[in-house]
């Protein structure tokens, strides 16, 4: 592998769906809680959701459009594409081929969907950047598209008030010459699937079908679903959280030789603001250094951390020469963490 054949992260757009959800209105359909008391909670004050007819496949799209429109690339120039989901068109065939067709990408293109939430920007990079710098591919458009909404029950507070519909497209090339975020590496990753209960849809799959007459169960909070609905354990993937992530962290600063102080900004999975203050003070991250920025936008799933990374490249947060953690954690459980170095 040579200096030219690198992969680099060149552009970054995302598209939120129209329809919000404010606080206000989750307060009067909540009374128990104020505006005030669920952005203390989970540091958030609005959240995009996709209408009845609109698919993460559609949000993915409008994302890559922009990106296109942004002049960085031209459909003809994408020779793979990478889409991450957990909200997949169909059973079969791959979305990603479906969205193919859609963008007007070359039939020379190679297209896969890769199915993880929120460790799933970690991932796709690194599948990535192993397609790029083994020559298998020279630009990757890696879209990552969710809409948790539509897994949601109206009367669980619990994931309502956190969980959001959205999508990004990230654009990685093989030429050095471009301004963006070398792939450094290293890519290290984790999985424990004993806490795959923790996080969960049960119903709609091939091992539980979705079951239109599934019972509602209440929880001790007045939350209510049924098995077609996702199940948040939060406190479990609280501790998960505290105990994976700045092991992972350390792992990847090991590998290369670096101390926290040596990361000029990490921009974590943005899960909730109350576990991500959590995380930081338990790192020792200086606030300025750990990017904490969902309170409009809600927890996006795969794509948290492409847009939290877009809005600090947008704000001048990110200059030529500066190392930058992205960390990935969340369903499965799955987690993953790199660096990237600003050239």
């Amino acid at each position: 592998m040579t200096e030219s054949n690198r992969a680099v992260l060149q552009a970054i757009e995302y598209h939120l769906p129209e329809a919000r959800i404010t606080n206000d209105a989750l307060a009067e359909q909540f009374p128990e809680w104020t505006p005030a008391r669920i952005h203390e909670i989970v540091g958030v004050d609005q959240r995009h959701v996709a209408a009845s007819d609109e698919c993460a496949s559609d949000l993915a799209v409008a994302a890559a459009t922009k990106l296109f429109a942004s002049g960085r690339a031209s459909p003809a120039d994408i020779d793979y594409v990478i889409h991450c989901t957990q909200a997949p068109d169909y059973f079969l065939p791959t979305t990603a081929c479906v969205i193919q067709n859609r963008l007007g990408l070359p039939r020379h293109c190679g297209a896969v969907d890769i199915n993880l939430g929120c460790s799933g920007y970690v991932y796709g990079l690194g599948l990535a950047k192993g397609l790029i710098e083994s020559e298998q591919a020279n630009r990757v458009l890696f879209l990552t598209a969710d809409t948790y909404s539509k897994y949601l029950n109206r009367r669980d507070k619990s994931v309502r008030s956190v969980l959001a519909d959205g999508a990004a497209a990230t654009l990685l090339t093989s030429d050095a010459s471009v301004t963006g975020g070398r792939l450094a590496g290293p890519f290290v990753y984790g999985t424990d699937g004993r806490g795959a209960s923790n996080l969960i849809v049960p119903a709609g799959g091939m091992r539980q079908a979705y079951d239109p007459n599934a019972p509602v169960q209440i929880d001790d909070s007045g939350n209510e679903r049924t098995a077609n609905n996702l199940y948040m354990n939060g406190a479990e993937i609280f501790a998960f959280t505290l105990r994976e992530v700045p092991a992972v962290i350390s792992r990847v600063l090991s590998a290369k030789g670096l101390s926290v102080d040596d990361v000029d900004l990490f921009v974590p999975h943005q899960a909730n603001a109350f576990v991500l203050a959590h995380l930081q003070r338990k790192l020792r991250i200086p606030p300025e250094r750990f990017v904490i920025d969902m309170a409009d936008c809600g927890n996006t799933g795969s794509s948290t951390i492409a847009i939290a990374l877009r809005r600090a490249m947008a704000r001048g947060a990110i200059r030529a020469g500066m190392r930058v953690m992205l960390v990935g954690f969340g369903v499965g459980y799955s987690w993953g963490a790199t660096l990237l170095e600003w050239i």
